[in-house]
This record gives C-alpha cells, sequence and structure tokens, in this order.
C-alpha cells in the first residue's frame, strides 16, 4: 500500500465515522419523537450497520499484520 493509498483510506475512514455519529444523531432523534417514523428508523439503522462494517474493514487495511 503506498502512502498516497494510506491517505485516501484515512479520509474515507474520517469520512465514514462522521456520517456513522451523524445517523447516531438522527436515530435518538427519532427515538425521541412523539411518533416516530419506524420504517425510516429502520433504514438509517441498517445504513449505520453499514457503515460499521466499512469502517472496521478500512481499520483492518490501515492496520498491519502482526504475525505472532
Amino acid at each position: 500500500m503506498t502512502h498516497e493509498d494510506a491517505r485516501e483510506l484515512e479520509a474515507e475512514l474520517a469520512r465514514l465515522q462522521q456520517e456513522h455519529r451523524d445517523l447516531d444523531a438522527a436515530i435518538d432523534a427519532l427515538h425521541q419523537s412523539p411518533a416516530p417514523d419506524l420504517l425510516r428508523l429502520q433504514r438509517l439503522k441498517k445504513r449505520k450497520l453499514l457503515l460499521r462494517d466499512r469502517i472496521a474493514f478500512i481499520e483492518d487495511q490501515i492496520t498491519p499484520d502482526i504475525i505472532a
């Protein structure tokens, strides 16, 4: 992996982490509403899970494997 590839992954990671936090706030706000839109809530949670998986994948790509 080149230095430029690592920088691009780190930039994408930061963007995804921010989107994950934003979704978390949106989900909390929907939970607080008097009549939450359950379909929208379900879609936000699904998107949040997909982001979590992508974040984990990128973190694995950035962190070198250490063979013990």
